[in-house]
């Protein structure tokens, strides 16, 4: 039995405590490079409504064990393992004070065929002690197997032995929402699927009040009226999935009518409060003039009445208009100065918390604390040997693009004294998406490539989510075009500061961000000395050829255009003669995502036509990293690729 040595160490007794003072990295040992590649050491801590016990994830050499400690005898009960290649752990909540559900991923086969599937678990501190599946098929009636079964509407708040679950058991991509207890795993079908409804939203009280539906690239959110048993003829809300007019329903307040949204004001994603039998009268709750809101609304534990919302940009990540919240998060502040605060999760007296802490000194610590006895305890760094070396931190830079516009990006640099540094050989690392965006918090990349003297530059180019609607937009159907010109641009001015040497630039990434790579050596290899691609997009054509074996095809056809000329001339598979550089390629085998054939045959055509190029596959890996060793493989085959073509004599 595997089991989480659980030690509390004193932090402070006092809101006002002073943090220790970080050493200065010329008195900091550089981390191994496994400290860097390995999951996090715990993650997902989610603590009980009582209080009384903790569940979370610990990284035990590789292998994920979903842990639950007692608080107070500190004795530790193992319920799942995994090392996320045939089991992945997606989510868990506390139903009640003993009732933990789980959700889990699969990889089925099915002949030759390898497809996903999700189930949803319980396990009972007061019964089994064993996890157990929570919707079992019992009868002849359930006509689909249903490939997810983890779409939990609803916690039920007020209703500890029962959860809403929305499952395709009759029509497939059509879910029934069933209630189930949580106890005898009985359920109850309180709606049956009605057509084109994909999803459904549940007020607070537990009653289904919105279907959820995509039809093409229109969505609409439709009332359900349960009197009639059904729907408005009428949407609340209908809008293009590319439309400036596009609403993202948050959740229910308290009273059952009112209803939170995020929704385009001048320009960016704000949070307003509306109506459910008023939709279009809307209160601005909040907005940010440079970023969109990105974060949804919180709920206290204490009253179930929404108290705050989340905001990545703000700080601590977290704006309370509850008193007794806002107190707390300003003595959390004065304890752990200068740091991103985030309460995680409270008991339902309020007494006990869960804090999140990172700075640019630490890549993120979980601790427990205690309001009545005024106490803060340390629970577990994600990253130990990270903070017992240099992290490095990130600076928030700005720069123009040819066009003029405005571009952000993050830069971490190697450490040591950066007062007489030269220029360093530099990597500029753009996210996968593309509408994603990076953060200035612990990203393990580019702390590692900082970490062994690279300087690392993560650009928000055009089409990154969180700068408003006419940016994002600028990835629609743009691929290899402006955004690729935003990475040389972005070259160019780490140049012009001093901190990029002209003549040792690589660029590399994953998803969106290894399609960028290779494309960057395909336009400006003058700039770019070489590309590392992960699980990176090579044929464009065939990623829209592909999708119209699903539901969003239309989504994927409008997001990449239909123009099969550009299609083409902006895929790297077509542009293998103007590639000079020498290009890393890594793939997962079950990628479902990029499927792995884009990298076999760019390395394929890569080989025939001569050209400098690797390939690492991996053995059943994923679009996500999410196995340790596929991690370590990968990072250390970038690390090796560009010391050789940006260090080596």
């Amino acid at each position: 039995m595997l089991r989480f040595i659980f030690t509390l160490l004193f932090i402070s007794s006092a809101p006002n405590a002073q943090a220790a003072e970080h050493p200065k990295t010329s008195e900091l040992s550089q981390a191994p490079i496994e400290a860097y590649t390995s999951l996090p050491l715990v993650s997902q801590v989610d603590l009980s409504p009582n209080g009384t016990h903790l569940a979370f994830v610990q990284n035990y050499q590789g292998t994920l064990v979903l842990n639950i400690t007692n608080l107070k005898t500190q004795e530790t009960l193992p319920v799942l393992k995994s090392d996320n290649k045939e089991v992945t752990l997606n989510w868990y909540d506390w139903a009640n004070n003993n009732t933990l559900i789980v959700a889990a991923g699969y990889t089925q086969r099915q002949r030759l065929l390898k497809y996903h599937s999700t189930q949803l678990f319980k396990f009972d501190l007061n019964g089994t002690k064993k996890l157990e599946n929570l919707l079992p098929i019992r009868n002849r009636n359930v006509k689909n197997a249903a490939q997810f079964q983890d779409n939990v509407i609803s916690m039920l708040p007020n209703d500890p032995k029962h959860i809403l679950v929305a499952v395709d058991f009759d029509t497939v991509n059509r879910p029934s929402v069933f209630k189930v207890n949580v106890d005898t795993k009985r359920r109850e079908r309180i709606l049956r699927p009605r057509r084109n409804i994909s999803d459904w939203i549940a007020d607070r009280q537990g009653n289904v009040r919105i279907g959820y539906k995509l039809k093409d690239t229109t969505i609409s959110y439709i009332l359900y009226d349960r009197d009639k048993n059904s729907l408005h003829n009428k949407p609340l809300y209908q809008f293009d999935v590319f439309s400036p007019e596009r609403v993202t329903i948050l959740g229910f307040g308290q009273d059952g009518d009112t209803l939170y949204i995020r929704a385009n004001h001048e320009g960016k994603n704000a949070l307003f409060k509306t109506k459910v039998s008023q939709p279009q009268n809307r209160e601005l709750i909040f907005s940010d003039p440079d970023y969109d809101v990105d974060g949804t609304i919180l709920y206290s534990q204490i009253t179930g009445k929404v108290n705050g919302f989340s905001h990545s940009n703000t700080e601590g990540s977290r704006i309370y208009w509850d008193e007794e919240y806002k107190s707390l998060q300003t003595a959390l502040s004065s304890a752990l100065p200068n740091a991103h605060n985030v309460i995680i999760d409270k008991s339902q007296d309020g007494d006990t918390y869960v804090l999140y802490s990172s700075s640019n000194t630490d890549s993120g610590t979980y601790y427990l604390g205690q309001r009545k006895a005024q106490s803060l305890y340390l629970f577990a760094p994600q990253y130990p040997e990270i903070q017992d070396a240099a992290y490095l931190g990130k600076q928030r830079h700005h720069y123009k693009a040819r066009d003029g516009l405005t571009i952000e990006g993050y830069l971490t640099l190697p450490p040591g004294d950066r007062s007489n540094s030269v220029p360093y050989p530099t990597i500029i690392l753009p996210h996968g998406g593309p509408m994603a965006r990076d953060y200035a918090d612990f990203d393990y990349w580019s702390e590692l490539f900082a970490s062994r003297g690279y300087a690392v530059f993560q650009p928000n180019f055009r089409g990154s989510y969180g700068y408003g609607y006419e940016f994002a937009q600028a990835a629609m159907g743009a691929w290899g075009e402006a955004m690729q010109n935003d990475l040389q641009d972005a070259a160019h001015y780490l140049i012009e500061q001093k901190i990029a040497n002209k003549d040792q630039i690589c660029v590399g990434g994953g998803s969106y961000g290894g399609y960028a790579a290779v494309m960057a050596v395909v336009k400006h290899p003058d700039t770019f000395k070489c590309a590392a691609s992960f699980a990176g997009v090579m044929d464009l054509e065939s990623i829209v050829s592909r999708a119209r074996y699903y539901t969003n095809r239309e989504v994927v056809e409008k997001q990449f255009g239909d123009d099969d000329n550009k299609l083409e001339s902006n895929s790297p598979i077509n542009n293998i003669a103007a590639i000079k550089r020498p290009i890393l390629l890594i793939h997962g085998e079950d990628d479902k995502v990029v499927p792995v054939s884009h990298s076999r045959r760019m390395y394929d055509d890569l080989l025939d036509a001569k050209k400098a190029v690797k390939y690492i596959e991996l053995e059943s890996g994923n679009h996500h990293l999410s196995y340790q060793a596929h991690r370590h493989t990968t990072l250390t085959a970038f690390l090796s690729f560009f010391d050789t073509h940006l260090k080596a004599k």
